[in-house]
């Protein structure tokens, strides 16, 4: 590839990645709260003032102001600024992972590229969605949904189909038997329904043996955090979203899935 285009296309992966990064903050906000995407324009929690272009520029702005308002000098979250950069980050991994732009001996697919750099988004949507609220808008479930379904038509091998599609099947259906089991002991879910959506359509996106890793991830890490959480505030019936642990997971098995699935399936052979 020409030197020029691979350098253009580095740059414009991270330039839009904070973009989009920055429109995840008015997704993460306002889909759970059921307002438009669109209207009304950015605007200052604090003083409602409307953000201008020049103070909207994702990271740059928020370092110029140095994190504050311009208007009424109320600080502004991190956690804004935060979600551009981790964004871009992920984009780059994708970038690293699925061409051949930065590693020449990685091997190149472009659809799965383009897929991921979807879905890495929903999963930080996600993530903090559920984080404040408690809730995963099924918007971002059915874009998950979809991504797994182009994954599936861009490599249509009866093993990949077979992989994705028990994925799929038995991930959602594992959950939905350990809530069941939970409902009939404790009178009540251990599990929302989001969670259980999450997880099947997770399978369908990296595959079931990867999403038995991401299980694992999410399952041992998060009963960790949880069990030292518990600990702290001393509150046993306190609910905590779990769909936070999920999405680490299935990003995990999205960027290093294949790889563990066939290191473990080599030590078996």
């Amino acid at each position: 590839m020409n030197p020029v285009l691979q350098v253009s296309i580095i740059v414009l992966t991270i330039i839009v990645g904070l973009a989009i990064g920055s429109f995840l903050n008015v997704v993460i906000y306002r889909l759970p709260n059921d307002m438009s995407l669109s209207k009304p324009a950015s605007h200052c929690p604090k003083c409602q003032h409307p953000i201008k272009w020049y103070d909207n520029i994702p990271l740059i702005s928020y370092i110029i102001l140095r994190g504050k308002c311009r208007h009424c000098h109320t600080k502004i979250s991190f956690r804004y600024p935060f979600v551009e950069i981790l964004n871009t980050v992920m984009w780059f991994l994708c970038l690293l992972l699925f061409t051949n732009l930065i590693i020449p001996t990685m091997e190149c697919n472009w659809i799965k590229f383009g897929v991921s750099l979807v879905a890495c988004s929903a999963l930080i949507a996600i993530f903090f969605c559920d984080f404040d609220t408690m809730l995963i808008p099924d918007v971002l479930q059915v874009v998950l949904l979809i991504c797994g379904l182009v994954l599936l038509l861009d490599d249509p091998t009866f093993d990949n189909i077979l992989n994705k599609v028990l994925g799929f099947i038995c991930s959602g259906f594992l959950f939905y038997f350990v809530n069941l089991i939970y409902k009939l002991i404790h009178k009540k879910d251990g599990l929302g329904f989001g969670d259980i959506e999450l997880v099947a359509v997770g399978g369908l996106l990296v595959g079931g043996l990867q999403m038995i890793y991401a299980l694992l991830i999410a399952c041992v890490g998060g009963g960790i955090i949880l069990l030292v959480l518990t600990a702290i505030n001393k509150k046993k019936d306190k609910e905590y979203p779990f769909a936070v642990f999920l999405t680490i997971g299935i990003a995990a098995a999205l960027f290093s899935g294949d790889y563990i699935v066939n290191w473990y399936l080599s030590l078996l052979r």
